[in-house]
C-alpha cells in the first residue's frame, strides 16, 4: 500500500491501540489535534485519531510483539485486521515536559509537542462562542482540556518564552504554532498573540505561526509581523454558507468574503505561501466545493491545509461520520496538483500547521 493511501486511511479510520501499548498515551480535548496520537509510519510522523468512536471500530490496530522480554524496546507493528502492514514508532516524550515554571506550572500545561518537532500552544484556552450553543462551533473541544485541569486558561508571554527556549534547547523544536480562543475584542486575539510572539522572539530565535480569526482592522497583520510572527493562519474550516451556518453558527457571521479580504491583506504582509487556512473535509462541503475553494486560495497565495474532520468525544458532532478515505483522496489529489502547478509547498512555509502537515496526508501528495 502506498504511503499516501495508508496515511489517508489511518486518519479517516483512526487507530485502535491495545491497552498497555508502549507509547500509547495520546491527547484528549483542547484546540487540536485532539483525541489523537503522534505515530511515525515509514519515516513520516502523522497525528492519528485514537480516542474517537470511529477509531474504536478501525480496521487498523497497533500490535506489540508479545514475545519480547522488554516491551519498552519491542517494535510496534501496524496491523490491518490480521495482516502486518508496517513497523511504526511513537515519538519519545520531550525532555521539556519534565520541567516546571518557578510558580510550579508544568511546562506541558503551557505548550505541547505536536508531531516530533513542533511546539504548539493555545495562548487563551477560552472562546467567546464556546459556552453558547447558539454560537459554538460544533466540532470544537477547546475548553475540554481546561475543564480537566490539563492546561491553564491564559499563558503569559513570559511563560511561553521560557517553555519555547527549553523546547528548542532540549528537544530541537523547529517551529512554533500559537492559536487562541476568540475573545470578544475587535482584534480577535491578534493583540495578545503579538505580545506573546514578541516575548518569545526576545528569548529564542524560533519561527512562529499565529492563528486567529480575521481582526476587524487589518493593521493587526502588520503588528503581528513586527512582533515576530512569521506566518499566519486564519481558518475557514467550512466553505459553503449553509454548512458554515449549521456547523459553526457564531463563526459563520464572519462571511467567506470577509475571510478572503483578510487573506488578500495578510498575504501582502507575510508573503506568498506564508498565510494558510484549514479546510475541514467531511463537515458537509462537497469535494468540488473544497477543491474550488482551494484553487481560489492558492491564486491568492494562501496554502489550503485540507484536513479530515475528526468527530471528537463530548462535542455535538461526536457521532458525525469521519470522511471516507475515498472522499479524502478525491480532494487531496486535485488540491495537490494545484499546489504543484503553483509551486506552493508545505515545506516552504516558515512555520505552522501546513508546514507540520501531521494532521493531513496532503503533503504526501505534493510530490509528483
Amino acid at each position: 500500500m502506498k504511503k499516501q493511501q495508508l496515511i489517508t486511511e489511518l486518519q479517516s479510520h483512526g487507530l485502535r491501540l491495545v491497552e498497555g501499548t508502549v507509547g500509547a498515551k495520546g491527547r484528549r480535548g483542547g484546540a487540536g489535534p485532539s483525541d489523537h496520537k503522534a505515530v511515525t509510519v515509514e519515516g513520516t510522523t502523522v497525528m492519528v485519531p485514537i480516542y474517537t468512536g470511529t477509531a474504536n471500530q478501525s480496521p487498523y490496530s497497533i500490535d506489540i510483539d508479545g514475545s519480547a522480554t522488554d516491551q519498552s524496546t519491542s517494535q510496534p507493528t501496524l496491523m490491518r485486521a490480521q495482516t502486518a502492514i508496517a513497523a511504526v514508532d511513537f515519538p519519545v516524550q520531550p525532555k521539556f515536559y519534565g520541567l516546571s515554571t518557578a510558580d510550579g506550572i508544568p511546562y506541558w500545561k503551557i505548550a505541547l509537542l505536536h508531531s516530533h518537532d513542533v511546539l504548539a500552544t493555545t495562548v487563551q484556552q477560552t472562546c467567546m462562542r464556546y459556552r453558547d450553543a447558539a454560537t459554538a462551533c460544533q466540532f470544537c473541544a477547546i475548553e475540554k482540556s481546561l475543564d480537566q485541569g490539563r492546561t491553564i486558561a491564559r499563558k503569559t508571554p513570559e511563560q511561553l518564552a521560557e517553555v519555547a527556549e527549553a523546547a528548542v534547547r532540549l528537544d530541537g523544536v523547529s517551529h512554533m504554532i500559537m492559536t487562541t480562543g476568540t475573545p470578544n475584542t475587535p482584534d480577535r486575539g491578534a493583540a495578545y498573540l503579538a505580545e506573546c510572539a514578541q516575548a518569545i522572539k526576545a528569548r529564542v530565535n524560533l519561527p512562529i505561526q499565529a492563528q486567529c480569526e480575521p481582526p476587524a482592522d487589518f493593521i493587526w497583520f502588520e503588528r503581528l509581523k513586527q512582533a515576530g510572527v512569521d506566518s499566519l493562519g486564519m481558518h475557514l474550516e467550512a466553505v459553503d454558507p449553509a454548512v458554515r451556518a449549521r456547523i459553526m453558527p457564531g463563526k459563520a457571521e464572519v462571511s467567506v468574503d470577509v475571510y478572503f479580504q483578510a487573506f488578500e491583506a495578510a498575504v501582502k504582509v507575510f508573503g506568498w505561501g506564508q498565510v494558510s487556512t484549514y479546510l475541514l473535509a467531511g463537515l458537509g462541503d462537497s469535494a468540488t466545493t473544497l477543491v474550488t475553494a482551494a484553487a481560489r486560495l492558492i491564486d491568492l497565495g494562501v496554502y489550503p491545509f485540507v484536513v479530515p474532520f475528526v468527530p471528537l468525544a463530548e462535542t455535538p458532532l461526536a457521532n458525525h461520520p469521519a470522511p471516507s478515505p475515498d472522499f479524502m483522496m478525491a480532494v487531496y489529489r486535485p488540491v495537490a496538483e494545484l499546489l504543484q502547478q503553483a509551486g506552493m509547498t508545505a515545506a516552504s512555509m516558515k512555520a505552522g500547521c501546513g508546514k507540520c502537515g501531521a494532521c493531513s496526508a496532503l503533503s504526501a501528495f505534493e510530490s509528483p
